[in-house]
């Protein structure tokens, strides 16, 4: 198998199609089509179901996709360390969040560090951070948990109190804080099973005996936020993630300490990757200069 093999199998695999993929790589669509079709041949398999002009995986085909990514992450690893020869001047790391209030201080901070990089950040809950990785369709990730899993290297970044946000209409409004045991019997409204903002919460009612009254469980932040407005209930939310506005009022749990999280993440195999190391090492640096104290 030659590597121009694969890198036609790639560009068709990621673009959806031999015609994009030609322009991609700069080539002719019958030099795609032949590449592919010569590395099926030689194998004896089958990599794409072809319908027309559309193409799309088998699953023999996904497998090696996973290994190509792999594969041509490596390369541009490599050709990263070559081309710059010790400065990190050019390039793009890749970030995977569970959501942008945990991902946009880390970015700020790479910024300031390496502004030539570019960043590109795609969103989703933690599985699909997890699977960017393990397939190399990320460099770095971003969760608001801890993962227990010896394939990945976690750092802690952050941690974020759980706070209360009521409507306008409702009596802890006019509060600043209330306690934990006031929640009692109050109609909440609470996200998906999995959130972390949920758990923290669900672990400290647990613990102080506090039973809410579960009235809506909705997987999404800005149907909460809406359902809060219209007077359904009041919600839990990490204070990094509260969106202020007209009618919502935040309020803060006074005799309880909950937080979640934000940990930073990446297969253990690559955390000597140059971009993936200037990434950790930029946020560590930029968090020991802020613990430090001023002279």
């Amino acid at each position: 198998m030659r590597l121009t093999q694969l890198r036609s199998f790639h560009a068709v695999a990621k673009t959806g199609s031999f015609t994009k993929a030609a322009a991609h790589l700069h080539v002719s669509q019958p030099t795609i089509t032949t590449q592919v079709r010569f590395l099926e041949e030689s194998y004896n398999v089958e990599l794409f179901h072809r319908s027309g002009k559309r193409v799309k995986l088998t699953q023999f085909g996904e497998q090696l996709l996973q290994l190509a990514q792999q594969i041509f992450t490596l390369e541009a690893d490599a050709v990263s360390l070559l081309k710059d020869s010790g400065e990190l001047r050019s390039g793009e790391l890749r970030v995977a969040a569970v959501g942008p209030y945990h991902v946009t201080k880390m970015l700020a901070d790479f910024n300031l560090h390496y502004p030539d990089i570019k960043v590109s950040v795609s969103t989703g809950n933690s599985r699909d951070v997890l699977d960017r990785l393990l397939d190399y369709r990320a460099d770095v990730g971003v969760l608001a948990q801890l993962v227990q899993d010896d394939r990945f290297l976690s750092v802690p970044f952050s941690k974020q109190p759980v706070a209360i946000f009521a409507s306008s209409a409702h009596p802890f409004a006019q509060r600043r804080s209330i306690k934990l045991r006031e929640l009692q019997d109050e109609r909440m409204v609470v996200r998906e099973q999995g959130s972390t903002t949920r758990k923290a919460l669900e672990l400290a009612l647990q613990s102080a005996g506090v039973k809410p009254k579960v009235v809506m469980e909705i997987g999404s932040r800005e149907v909460i936020r809406e359902a809060v407005l219209e007077g359904v209930g009041i919600a839990a939310v990490s204070t990094v993630e509260f969106v202020p506005g007209p009618g919502l009022h935040l309020i803060a749990i006074s005799d309880a300490k909950i937080f979640t999280y934000a940990h930073l993440l990446c297969l253990r195999e690559r955390r000597g990757a140059r971009m993936v190391s200037a990434f950790f090492d930029a946020i560590q640096s930029t968090k020991k200069s802020a613990r430090a104290p001023a002279a």
